[in-house]
């Protein structure tokens, strides 16, 4: 029979597969000796085989009885047992960290009899009730399907009556009377009583934890993270301990490390008298972990041995909940901390200097996209008043948006185009739609470790937590903060840094991580750590980083950035702007010789550009692609001529011939698919001049910068080839010109000539292609949409979210490569190509360059570098660094 079901004991942090996060780390703690409530694990395979049959595993019951009747030996109590019962709690825990996203039922085991009991045996009749009241609206909600707002309707009725500010308002009599109407209330919508039998309790919170791992948020959830579907939760059936039992009691979650900012310290939230579920909830205000030093000094220094004793074993930040029963203090739960990018940096380099961990494990922690976040603007605080509130600087960076004040508006603004901060007294694991939609998160109540702040910080959203001065009224969509309402739709800014609200959108100013990055400029100790890993990234890395630059302005910034040469530099940039008119002459000319005028005229232009670019990439690799769009994208607009013409014509005037000489090329040049039409090195064989014009442009730069006792290393790209006879004619081109400009200058011009890799056949047909191609590249902007079929301009915003909800996607195959398909192609051709031509020199030029998880697929395929737009060149550096150290894994911290 196969085994579902651990005790803590059995275990340790290596079974995180089998007995997920929580359970593995339930059960290190144990083997550490640390005060863990006993209990046991159902295993990640039971809740799979649960979700694949729509039942019970077979022997599941019996392994769990088991493993009850060892609890409740050790114990000397039994579950539901009239007078002092034991009682337990039954807690998700997948393998990644999913805050919030799953179900926990406490107090499980009460019921009519045993509540009268708890009461006598805890001398607390209050908190029996409470146990109780706890217990009905957590398996009402979660495993009778009892709308949660609901019960919380009933508590606030009762609230509100007995005018009682909090639940702590509430007597005995109170909460035994709020059992009763929930009781009613669960019968009204469900057609059934809340179950007396502790057995049926616990084998039904068990499988409705299962199916928490489907539900809704989870599946949002873990597209957003990136998180598999298959994996399945484990469930934790442990020993309950109350920190509702008094003053003497209470609960809460400690940080070993800030996991805002990094700093050393202790830092937490604390709630006396109160579950754990309160804490995180953030339904009442919590006091810092430092105040429970004064109220329990005893239970506080055993805290933060345990603190020390973790993170030296866990060698990382951790995350700690725990509850204080009675004066004597309990381990709940550990697992490594969710942090900020700011976090994420300054704690790797403070362990790395502690000796904890080595440079490599400190870069393997860090990562590009919160690399990306840190480099992001900031509020100027010297040029706005006075905030409208202030609150628990829970999550950094700066946001500003329209205040919304419920998820479903929120994802609505959202999708037509709109910034918005959701505003709420505390968020639910319900508002996560509206946390992705939203640029900031803003709540009245809760600390650093309330719902609202885990899940923002995970995402990198900026958030504000128990920002007491706002007074939220979700009903009439507003808040009111002093004298100021706010209405839905005003714009606020949120400093997730420093806990401020302002009204209006406030001035940005640059970070010091983009300081550090454009003038190399150490500020504080952030940038130190920023620059410690980039400089341990560029050690480590095999693939080389390239920048994506038009002009010479965009090629010095990539080239501060880190950026070891230009990887594509797009020739169609230049003929914009007012260069555009020698471009319409060119279309127009009727004769050899008037193209051949414009394309004089447009030479010393184009000359000029690469002339510039190559100075700001002296001594480093300039690639040029040549004209890759068709040409009537340099026109104006087909609909546009037409309607000027129809409009002279109406009023009587003279057509303008060259208008209507404009109309008749747009007309001729028509495509029903542009992108899949006479473009690229289809343009540069039909149309004659157009490639030796930029080829001699190029080549008279080199010259130019020779002489003026430059490094000039131009490369040439002939792009969307899809044989290797197209490749062979233009080459032949290309060689003439440059021969020719060699023998004008005295200067030997020698650029290699290489193409782009960006259709389908040309992957397959790689081989062939190398063995007139001195490098590859690849366009996957274009492979993607070729592999695909799909249009990128019109499909994202068509069936995308759609596709992506339905799980077809993980992510959008634009932002990160297609492994499967468009990777297998770029594997074809990489072994192909290096078959024929040994040494070829490939990388890759999409936007996919720039991405963090595709780096690190390039680096697997064996490229020599990837080249994405300047901003991203840090980026890009740090994952091939972290590439370098990880094979294929990203290195993912969850």
């Amino acid at each position: 029979m196969i085994r579902y079901v651990y005790a803590f004991t059995e275990g340790d942090r290596g079974m995180a597969d089998l007995l997920g996060g929580k359970g593995a780390n339930l059960a290190e703690m144990t083997r550490l000796g640390l005060p863990v409530p006993p209990g046991f694990t159902v295993t990640t395979e039971a809740c799979r085989t649960f979700l694949a049959t729509g039942s019970e595993p077979a022997g599941l019951a019996r392994q769990i009885s088991d493993r009850l009747a060892g609890l409740e030996e050790a114990a000397g109590r039994c579950l539901g047992q009239p007078d002092d019962p034991l009682l337990v709690s039954v807690r998700s825990g997948a393998r990644f960290s999913m805050p919030g996203m799953m179900e926990t039922i406490l107090d499980i085991g009460l019921d009519d009899d045993s509540v009268q009991g708890l009461a006598k045996s805890s001398g607390n009749e209050r908190f029996a009730w409470d146990s109780y009241r706890r217990l009905m609206q957590m398996f009402g909600s979660t495993v009778m399907g009892v709308g949660s707002d609901l019960f919380e309707e009933v508590m606030a009725d009762l609230k509100h009556d007995r005018s009682a500010a909090n639940d702590l308002g509430l007597d005995a009599a109170d909460l035994a009377e709020l059992v009763e109407t929930y009781k009613e209330l669960i019968h009204q919508e469900t057609g059934e009583s809340f179950p007396q039998s502790p057995a049926e309790q616990l084998q039904r919170a068990v499988l409705a934890v299962f199916q928490s791992w489907n539900a809704e948020r989870a599946r949002l959830y873990r597209r957003r993270e990136h998180i598999p579907d298959d994996l399945g939760t484990a469930v934790n059936v442990q020993t309950m301990v109350f920190g509702n039992l008094g003053p003497d009691s209470g609960s809460g979650v400690a940080f070993t490390r800030d996991p805002a900012t990094g700093r050393t310290g202790v830092y937490g939230d604390y709630l006396a008298n109160a579950q754990g579920e309160d804490v995180v909830a953030g339904i009442r205000n919590t006091v810092p972990l430092d105040e429970l030093g004064r109220l329990n000094p005893e239970a506080f220094d055993r805290l933060r041995d345990h603190m020390v004793t973790l993170e030296a074993h866990y060698r990382d930040l951790c995350d700690i909940e725990f509850t204080i029963e009675r004066g004597r203090l309990w381990m709940l739960q550990t697992r490594v901390g969710k942090r900020t990018a700011e976090a994420a940096f300054t704690i790797a380099a403070e362990l790395t200097d502690e000796g904890l961990i080595t440079a490599d494990e400190g870069l393997a922690r860090v990562g590009g996209d919160g690399l990306a976040r840190l480099m992001f603007p900031r509020f100027d605080t010297s040029a706005v008043g006075d905030p409208l509130a202030h609150g628990i600087p829970a999550s950094p960076g700066a946001a500003v948006g329209a205040a919304v004040f419920d998820s479903a508006e929120a994802v609505r603004r959202a999708t037509v185009g709109e910034k918005v901060v959701l505003v709420r007294e505390e968020t639910t694991p319900d508002d996560l739609p509206g946390m992705v939609a939203a640029q900031a998160v803003l709540t009245s109540r809760g600390g650093k470790t309330s719902h609202a702040a885990v899940v923002a910080r995970g995402m990198g959203k900026v958030c504000v937590c128990g920002a007491e001065e706002i007074m939220v009224d979700p009903q009439r969509r507003r808040f009111t903060a002093g004298g100021t309402t706010v209405e839905e739709g005003t714009v606020i800014s949120v400093d997730g840094s420093e806990g401020a609200v302002y009204p209006g959108a406030a001035p940005l100013i640059d970070s010091a991580v983009m300081k550090y990055f454009e003038a190399g400029e150490h500020t504080d100790g952030l940038v130190d750590a920023v620059a410690r890993a980039m400089e341990h990234a560029d050690r480590v890395r095999r693939l080389g980083v390239r920048a994506n630059a038009d002009t010479p302005e965009d090629a010095a910034r990539a080239r501060r950035f880190g950026a070891e040469g230009i990887g594509l530099c797009r020739t169609e940039h230049m003929f914009l702007g007012d260069r555009r008119q020698l471009v319409e002459a060119m279309i127009l000319a009727r004769t050899d010789a008037e193209r051949e005028r414009a394309l004089t005229a447009l030479l010393p232009l184009q000359r000029q550009d690469f002339t510039g670019i190559l100075e700001a990439m002296d001594g480093l690799p300039v690639t040029v692609r040549l004209l890759d769009p068709p040409l009537h994208e340099f026109l104006p607009d087909r609909t546009e001529l037409a309607v000027r013409l129809a409009a002279a014509e109406a009023h009587g005037s003279p057509p303008s011939e060259h208008d209507a000489d404009l109309l008749d090329a747009v007309n001729r040049m028509h495509e029903e698919n542009p992108m899949l039409g006479l473009r690229g090195v289809r343009l540069g064989l039909v149309a004659p001049g157009l490639v030796a014009m930029q080829v001699r442009a190029i080549a008279e730069a080199v010259v130019e910068r020779r002489r003026a006792g430059g490094d000039p290393r131009a490369e040439i790209m002939v792009p969307l080839i899809d044989t290797v006879e197209e490749l062979r004619l233009v080459r032949q081109e290309v060689e003439q010109v440059l021969a020719d400009v060699s023998t004008e200058s005295g200067v030997t011009v020698d650029c290699p000539i290489g193409t782009m890799i960006e259709l389908p056949r040309a992957a397959l047909t790689a081989g062939r292609i190398a063995e007139e191609a001195q490098f590859f590249s690849f366009g996957t902007n274009d492979l993607t949409q070729t592999t695909w079929g799909f249009s990128r301009d019109d499909v994202e915003a068509a069936f995308f979210s759609a596709y992506l909800d339905k799980g077809i996607f993980k992510v959008s195959p634009f932002e990160t490569i297609d492994r499967e398909g468009v990777g297998r192609l770029v594997e074809i051709a990489v072994a192909e190509g290096r078959a024929a031509r040994p040494g070829l020199k490939i990388g890759v030029c999409g936007e996919h360059g720039g991405d963090p998880e595709s780096v690190h697929f390039f680096h697997a395929a064996g490229l020599d570098y990837v080249s994405c737009s300047p901003f991203r060149v840090p980026v890009a550096r740090l994952e091939a660094g972290r590439a370098a150290l990880s094979g294929t894994e990203t290195g993912d911290s969850r």
